[in-house]
Parts: C-alpha cells; sequence; structure tokens
C-alpha cells in the first residue's frame, strides 16, 4: 500500500498546514494541494479538500463552531495549481450560519461544500449511541498508511486492500494522530479528512473477487459525496474509532455511514459517503492510471 519514500513525504503536521487556508479577497481563500503520491497518482483526496473548506467555514464564523458540512465532488481537483474557497453566506444570525463553499482550480468549480455553523447551547436532553465493542487497538492489525504520524488499525481485518478477504460490509478502523491538533476547525477538519478513506473497501469486502487493489485499474471507483457531522467542540486523546456500515451498493453507486467515537467511548462525529462502483471503460485507457477517478 505504501513505501518508505511515501511514509517521509506526507505527515500529519504538514497535512494541517494544508488544511489552514489562507484568507484573501472577498470571502475567498486559498490553500494548496500538496505533493503527488509515491506512484505518482495525481488526483487529491476529496476529503483533503472537504477538510480545508471546513477550515476556510471556521474562519469566515470565528464566532460560531462547524457543526455539518456536505460534500459534493463534481470534478476531481488535481496536484498542482492552488485550490481557491468561494464562500457564499445564505444566511449569518446570532446563533446559526449556512454557507455554501465552492472549491475552484484553474477557475472551474470542482466541490460544493454546504455547511452548518452554530454556537453550541445548554442539553435540553442528550443520547449516543454507543462505541462498539470491539477489539482495543493493541489488538487489531497494523494497516500501512502513506503519512508520518498517523497509525491505522484494522479490527478483524488483514488487508483491506485484497479481493480475497471476504466479510460482512462493516469495518472497524482505530486512528492514531501525532500531533492531534488544538484548534477546534483544524481538529474537525482532520477527523473529517479520514471519512472517505475505506467507505469503498466496507462495500467491497462483502462480495468475492472485487477489492480496491483493482481500483482505477479495472475498476473505476470515486467518494462521490461525503456529509459529516460534528456532535461536539472537538477534543480528544489516544486513539479514534471510526466504524463503517455498507448499507447498500448497486446500479454503480454504493452507500456507506458511520461513526467516529473517542476511546473512552464519546460519539464526537457521524457521516455519511456516497461512492461510484462501476467497470471502468475502455475509453479511459487513454488517460493515464494515476490521473482515474
Amino acid at each position: 500500500m505504501t513505501t518508505e519514500s511515501e511514509q517521509t513525504h506526507w505527515s500529519v503536521t504538514g497535512l494541517l498546514d494544508l488544511f489552514d487556508v489562507a484568507a484573501g479577497e472577498a470571502h475567498r481563500y486559498t490553500g494548496d494541494t500538496g505533493i503527488a503520491g509515491a506512484d505518482e497518482r495525481q488526483v487529491v483526496e476529496g476529503t483533503q479538500v472537504l477538510a480545508q473548506a471546513i477550515v476556510a467555514v471556521a474562519k469566515r464564523f470565528p464566532d460560531k463552531s462547524v457543526r455539518s458540512a456536505h460534500a459534493v465532488f463534481a470534478r476531481a481537483v488535481m496536484v498542482g495549481p492552488p485550490v481557491e474557497f468561494d464562500i457564499d453566506v445564505v444566511h449569518e444570525g446570532r446563533s446559526t450560519a449556512t454557507a455554501v463553499v465552492t472549491a475552484l482550480q484553474n477557475g472551474r468549480r470542482c466541490v460544493t461544500v454546504t455547511a452548518l455553523a452554530d454556537v453550541p447551547s445548554p442539553d435540553v436532553i442528550r443520547h449516543q449511541l454507543p462505541r462498539p465493542d470491539v477489539v482495543p487497538p493493541a489488538a487489531a492489525n497494523p494497516s500501512p498508511m502513506p503519512m508520518a504520524g498517523r497509525e491505522v488499525r484494522l479490527v478483524d481485518v488483514v488487508d483491506v486492500n485484497s479481493p480475497d478477504e471476504v466479510g460482512p460490509p462493516e469495518l472497524y478502523a482505530w486512528v492514531h494522530y501525532d500531533p492531534i491538533p488544538t484548534r477546534d476547525d483544524l481538529a474537525k477538519a482532520l477527523v473529517a479528512y479520514f471519512t472517505g478513506h475505506l467507505g469503498i473497501s466496507t462495500t467491497m469486502r462483502a462480495h468475492e473477487g472485487i477489492g480496491t487493489s483493482q481500483a482505477h485499474l479495472t475498476v473505476s471507483t470515486a467518494p462521490m459525496t461525503i456529509t459529516v457531522s460534528f456532535h461536539e467542540p472537538l477534543s480528544w486523546t489516544g486513539w479514534l474509532l471510526y466504524t463503517h456500515e455498507s448499507t447498500q451498493v448497486g446500479a454503480g453507486m454504493s452507500y456507506v455511514r458511520g461513526t467516529v467515537h473517542t476511546e473512552e467511548g464519546e460519539l464526537i462525529a457521524s457521516f455519511a459517503q456516497e461512492a461510484l462502483i462501476r467497470p471502468l471503460r475502455q475509453t479511459d485507457t487513454a488517460i493515464k492510471a494515476q490521473a482515474r477517478l
């Protein structure tokens, strides 16, 4: 899945720097794309753009907390030219604010994110979905990921990309970051970033003979939408547990829902992903593999 050289290029610290978009003129922010992977893949992670949009909204509404963000990935963002985030404020009140963020590259619209921000209030009532009763991180299987400062451990799964490792369409991933950001907006951006990484693998896990090792080669895959809701102003220590459940796949699209719990059991976020899973068209052979969706 990864190489030593790729591990040295990507780091959590560098990722947080990418998330921290710079303010420009007239409610517009600018962010970099980062570098290509060791396999020279040129498509930027959609959740990286989502994370940057979350930070942009937080900077636009500094007296509020980002509560949710719904992203539609209409066009691929490529490694290289910067991404501009144009914020269209739909409503800005004392308690809530809503904005539509358009991510543009080379003047072309690529991603839209509808965001809700609010001022948290005292509870009227409270409950939460409990953390799944799975093995702790120390008993889970290490899963190499191309980022220094991030450790991923999978419950009951050895190779998440293998077409031969079959099980129910669910996946539990323990994730540990170093450093853990103290800023609320960067913490939410980091939590959102991982929500798109394992959804397609979760769906494929239930079907023998197909796995994400085939993505962009014989199968066309791509997250198309991601919605993430943050239930509390974020802070945590230790590990996070990402739960993924694929509830449906068919007609070329899959649907995955998930939760994020702290190691202590607090539910801090929920998310959903729609993804494209389709045969790779023969005409796509003219497109370099690193640029395919």
